[in-house]
């Protein structure tokens, strides 16, 4: 069983950045690729970001890519969201994932259903 628990979550005017922490606990972190997922009102649960075991490989949506950065620190066992140049579409309650095993077990990593544990999530609301 794993625990994750996000944070860093805001409002922040369009242009602005933030920093999205997601804490886990309980099983050896190392064995988790972990990924970022969002849902706005009304709308479908998307990928947004995902990291592999060691973070030596990393994925972006089209969406956000060159302007997020996920990272991990497994001494830590945190992985992290960077959000720069933040646009209203941006607005979401963002949710982190982890995947026993690494990115590649169970399904595709940008399927959410394809991870094992998720978080509680944290809002973003980005204002124009």
């Amino acid at each position: 069983q794993v625990q994750l628990v996000e944070s860093g979550g805001g409002l922040v005017q369009t242009g602005g950045s933030l920093r999205l922490s997601c804490a886990a606990s309980g099983r050896t972190f190392s064995n988790y690729g972990m990924g970022w997922f969002r849902q706005a009102p009304g709308k479908e649960r998307e990928f947004v970001a995902a990291i592999s075991r060691s973070g030596g490989s990393t994925y972006y949506a089209d969406s956000v890519k060159g302007r997020f950065t996920i990272s991990r620190d497994n001494a830590k066992n945190t992985v992290y969201l960077q959000m720069n140049s933040l646009k209203p579409e941006d607005t979401a309650v963002y949710y982190c994932n982890a995947k026993l095993g690494g990115l590649s077990m169970g399904g595709n990593y940008y399927e959410h259903t394809s991870y094992n544990y998720w978080g509680q999530g944290t809002q973003v609301t980005v204002s124009s």
